[in-house]
């Protein structure tokens, strides 16, 4: 009996000397960049790094409302992010209900089809989509914008989708067909709240995909249409890097992606176990 309490007890010592390890990975950065932007430019730039400094917030106040400003990039970033998850969940829900549970003629070639649109190389597609919003003059725009994003997340989405939509039991969807229901009401009464954990959690992937999204936002973007992730890069020059404003304006685009997973953190564990706890038959 000692034995096995000992070996519990070592047990449970790796495994929170190993998952304080892995936090330290992922927290270390934040508190790094939060360090960083308390500084002057000065202190930043000084060898040896200054433990003991005064803290100062003018960093933040600079990437807020200075001559680098991200506050209108930030309101891009939100209008291009929230109007991408709108419509890939839109259109992701009944494409993967029609993947999940109606027999398609062409099933397997179009969820191949879906599948291979995840395989190309974002960087491949750049030069393509520039020619294409080119000849429409829908460069620098947020529709031109929101269409680009929509070709990477919505095969994403319907992938997820899918496999939330499988675990539904067959047999409450046919009681709902015997109570004479359409297909339609069927999905929005029965199986849309069966998996809104796996809408919230695929709602969350979308939003961050698109908010971090830089690539296509540089390249597509411009001075109407210009994403924070972009933005930043004004405290970026060839002459010098302003290490301080750039850390502060990183922290604060990173606020409302903390918040949202912060507020929608119930659904999002509830969506990750589903599959765990629950099991369907399947036709």
């Amino acid at each position: 009996m000692n034995v096995y309490r000992h070996a519990r007890l070592l047990r449970t010592i790796v495994l929170m000397i190993v998952t304080g390890a892995l936090l330290l990975v992922w927290v270390l950065p934040l508190i790094w960049a939060f360090v960083v932007s308390l500084k002057s430019e000065r202190e930043v730039l000084a060898y040896p790094p200054s433990v003991v400094f005064e803290p100062t917030w003018s960093n933040y106040v600079d990437a807020l409302f200075g001559s680098f400003s991200i506050v209108d990039s930030l309101l891009t970033s939100t209008i291009v992010a929230t109007a991408t998850t709108v419509l890939t969940i839109a259109l992701a829900v009944p494409a993967a209900y029609a993947f999940a549970r109606l027999r398609l003629p062409a099933k397997r070639p179009l969820g191949f089809y879906t599948l291979a649109t995840q395989m190309v190389p974002p960087v491949g597609l750049v030069i393509p989509y520039f020619l294409i919003l080119n000849r429409l003059s829908w460069l620098d725009t947020y529709h031109g914008m929101v269409i680009v994003y929509l070709t990477f997340s919505l095969p994403f989405a319907i992938w997820l989708m899918v496999s939330y939509m499988e675990d539904i039991p067959w047999e409450m969807e046919e009681a709902a067909f015997l109570d004479r229901a359409s297909r339609l009401q069927t999905l929005w009464h029965i199986v849309i709240p069966q998996v809104r954990g796996g809408i919230a959690v695929t709602v969350i992937f979308v939003f961050l995909n698109a908010w971090n999204e830089f690539l296509f936002a540089v390249q597509l973007g411009g001075n109407t249409v210009r994403p924070v992730t972009v933005a930043m890069y004004n405290f970026v020059s060839v002459e010098q890097t302003l290490w301080a404003k750039l850390s502060a304006a990183a922290l604060v685009a990173m606020l409302p992606v903390v918040i949202i997973g912060i507020a929608a953190q119930r659904q999002i564990v509830k969506g990750l176990t589903v599959g765990a706890v629950k099991g369907g038959a399947r036709k």
